[in-house]
């Protein structure tokens, strides 16, 4: 098979999950031109600063997934595919649901290149030339130490977002960014911890509330285990309480999802579960939110606009999208501002006659 016609083949596989904006074939090979320059860099030498090159994938990829959201399972897969690597898929113990049965929608000769199980299975650590792993700051160094010398290591940390607010008197918003904070119970690094609003906060906050229970009661939020309902139970009776003495708290709450309004403007994590903060937009965000700065995903912004993104560009995040679109990680993205092909193979230069 050729590089396009895997991504074709891949593109028609793909199609079956459309909640995960899964890529067109002709948007995996515009990244692949993007980012070898050529995209037929996998197929044979080209030219190359007066002589030829070409990419080569690693014969084997080792893929170590989390279970915060199907996203990052399915682009991994994809792009380890595109490449032709043989693909060795470790899930969360938990599953991820029908993309552990994803090599039934690929044809023979690619369905073959994919392995996928609940568990490391024995002899995989040692036959990968690369490793993607994703997961807990903790897991991922682990398993970097681990990784034979000489090996790709490809690892995804802990990463927050969180958004901005820059005017929007009718409160346009909202409704995207209740959608970004409850979608995969904002357990992916997409997910907003915090919603930053120029002008009046509070009122956004009550109105972000709204959305939130609307968002909830088309998409209900699954029931949690006992002990983490008790922790947000026991996370929303501190602020509550501290709203009786402190008017620059207010909390507003559902069944399933908690708007906490904050005056105090610094980052504050959230106990996940569509559990959100809004805090005024400061002066100095840079200041707000240097705390993450070495851990931003990525920043949700409205009004959408390049002036905004070039003011955010500085604070560390490798994605500014619109508010509403955070979960919406297209194949393209820096995840971690790096680049998530090229940077997987190696590279070969020929020096010579006509090839």
């Amino acid at each position: 098979m050729t590089t396009e016609e895997r991504a074709e083949s891949l593109a028609t596989a793909a199609a079956g999950y459309p909640e995960l904006c899964p890529p067109s074939a002709s948007e995996m090979m515009e990244v692949l031109r993007l980012e070898f320059g050529d995209e037929r860099m996998l197929d044979e030498f080209r030219p190359y600063a007066g002589g030829l090159t070409r990419a080569v994938a690693p014969a084997t990829i080792l893929h170590i997934v989390s279970g915060n959201t199907p996203h990052a399972a399915l682009q991994t897969m994809l792009r380890g595919l595109l490449l032709g690597s043989h693909n060795l898929v470790k899930f969360p113990a938990r599953g991820l649901g029908d993309l552990e049965r994803f090599s039934v929608r690929l044809p023979r000769e690619l369905a073959a290149k994919l392995e996928c199980a609940r568990e490391i299975q024995p002899g995989w650590k040692e036959r990968a030339d690369a490793w993607v792993v994703f997961g807990d700051d903790e897991t991922v160094e682990t398993l970097r130490r681990e990784c034979p010398a000489g090996r790709i290591f490809d690892g995804h940390g802990q990463r927050v977002s969180y958004a901005v607010v820059f005017e929007d008197a009718t409160f346009e918003s909202c409704a995207g960014a209740a959608r970004d904070v409850s979608l995969f119970e904002q357990q992916g690094c997409m997910s907003p911890h915090v919603v930053y609003v120029g002008g009046d906060a509070r009122a956004y906050a009550g109105r972000l509330a709204r959305e939130m229970e609307a968002f909830h009661t088309a998409h209900p939020a699954p029931n949690l285990p006992i002990a983490t309902r008790a922790a947000l139970a026991q996370k929303r009776d501190a602020f509550e309480f501290e709203a009786l003495s402190n008017s620059g708290v207010q909390l507003w709450k559902g069944s399933g999802w908690t708007v906490v309004f904050e005056e105090n403007p610094v980052f504050r994590l959230s106990p996940l579960d569509r559990f959100v903060f809004v805090k005024p937009l400061p002066e100095d965000l840079g200041a707000a939110v240097f705390g993450i700065r070495a851990i931003t995903g990525g920043i949700g912004v409205f009004p959408a606009t390049p002036d905004h993104a070039a003011g955010l560009s500085q604070l560390g995040a490798s994605r500014i999208c619109e508010i509403g679109q955070m979960q919406k990680t297209p194949f393209s993205w820096h995840s971690e501002s790096r680049r998530n092909l090229a940077d997987l193979v190696q590279w070969v230069d020929y020096e010579g006659g006509v090839c």
